[in-house]
């Protein structure tokens, strides 16, 4: 894997935090995961291929963490991306509240939302609500994770590639694939996608 330099997690330490309690956040649920799996720091930046600087400053709740960085850690700790997702500890019930989504901003270089519509992580469904931010596309980190998945577009456009396959998704428009191949989202407008994702089992 490819290991990031460390002129660039030194920049990413010093940029402006856009969120000091979202990546405080962040950084407890990394530092939670990895002392679970009973890695160092130094093992865990090994592991992602990222610098050790990089992780300790976002342990302490400072920089500003990129989506290909927290994807890297997520598959380092063997743990889905959505692990990350902060917000009120479910308590068995079915009923999730407008205001009381399980969340995950990831603030750099644009920011893109992930809210959980499900309870949790523990059941055979995981329901996503994803806004993703013009410009935006993760092709340089792929998603790639067990089971079928299903997007449908509620607002906007959004470009799906699927396995090298390009598909141009409009409003109301959906789209279903096995998910452990890569895929990834493109937004080539100037406008907010909307897409609402259903995967199983739960494992983004």
């Amino acid at each position: 894997m490819t290991r990031v330099e460390g002129t660039n997690a030194r920049a990413a330490a010093r940029s402006p935090n856009p969120d000091g309690a979202l990546v405080a956040g962040l950084g407890r649920a990394v530092k939670s995961a990895r002392l679970e799996k009973g890695l160092t720091v130094e093992q865990l930046a090994r592991r992602a291929g990222v610098s050790t600087g990089l992780i300790s400053q976002l342990e302490r709740g400072r920089g500003n963490p990129s989506f290909l960085i927290l994807q890297r850690l997520a598959e380092a700790l063997e743990l889905p991306f959505g692990h990350f997702m902060q917000g009120p500890v479910s308590q068995g019930g079915m009923v999730v509240r407008a205001d009381q989504r399980k969340r995950l901003v990831v603030p750099h270089p644009t920011e893109i939302v992930h809210e959980l519509l499900t309870p949790d992580l523990r059941g055979s469904l995981e329901v996503l609500r994803t806004t993703v931010p013009p410009g935006w596309t993760n092709e340089a980190q792929p998603f790639h994770h067990p089971g079928e998945e299903c997007v449908h577009v509620l607002s906007g456009s959004l470009e799906i590639t699927v396995a090298g396959a390009d598909f141009q998704l409009a409003a109301g428009d959906s789209i279903t694939y096995d998910s452990s191949a890569l895929h990834w989202y493109t937004n080539r407008t100037d406008e907010p996608a909307l897409i609402f994702g259903a995967v199983t089992p739960p494992s983004f």
